[in-house]
């Protein structure tokens, strides 16, 4: 059975009458149609035409950007067609996965796409290693600044709050209230620990 979908973009100025006539046609019944943008992911007539398909039949469509404007998406589309076990046709582009030449553009789009994942990682991964080579934080935002550390501190130690109610002061997890202090004790340790040696040390003399 030969299914027909046919889209024009909200707010748009096109007619669906040359889509639905070519579509005719080619002997499509039925045929879904809709107004919504090709970059939009919830297109409800789409997956319904899709949801329609049964192995043997053929999703045709008037253009190819009137299934998607990107190739991601397109080839998206077309593993969902095929996982239905159904083919696809583009009357424009005479584009027809039901046969062997199709079969193969759709491969080669698919190796285009792939690419395109690689080089979009590999752009990725360089920009991170720039930026962690320019000094810049990466990752999340820390939860609290150097000013509100200090002042978790000094209200810790002067005894104005538990770490969970200094943690509902900063609208911070208690966890993080806790790591802090915990922080704190650590660098205070070492540095008593530094000048215990400081002064445990011989002097030197002539």
């Amino acid at each position: 059975m030969e299914i027909g979908y046919a889209r024009v973009s909200r707010g748009d100025t096109q007619d669906l009458a040359p889509q639905l006539r070519a579509l005719t046609n080619a002997g499509c019944d039925p045929i879904y149609q809709e107004e919504a943008s090709g970059g939009q992911a919830d297109r409800r007539e789409l997956a319904r035409a899709i949801g329609a398909l049964t192995p043997g039949d053929v999703l045709v469509v008037w253009k190819l950007d009137r299934l998607s404007r990107s190739l991601r998406d397109l080839l998206f589309t077309l593993e969902a067609i095929t996982a239905a076990g159904a083919g696809f046709r583009s009357l424009t582009e005479a584009i027809d996965t039901t046969t062997a030449p199709g079969r193969l553009m759709t491969q080669m789009l698919g190796a285009f796409a792939e690419f395109e994942r690689a080089m979009i990682r590999e752009r990725t991964m360089s920009g991170l290693a720039h930026a962690r080579n320019a000094g810049r934080h990466l990752g999340r935002r820390p939860s609290l600044t150097g000013q509100q550390r200090a002042e978790i501190i000094a209200k810790a130690e002067a005894g104005q709050g538990s770490p969970a109610q200094l943690a509902s002061l900063f609208r911070v997890s208690r966890s993080t209230v806790q790591r802090v202090l915990r922080e704190h004790r650590a660098r205070g340790a070492g540095e008593r620990g530094r000048q215990g040696n400081a002064l445990a040390s011989p002097t030197l003399t002539d």
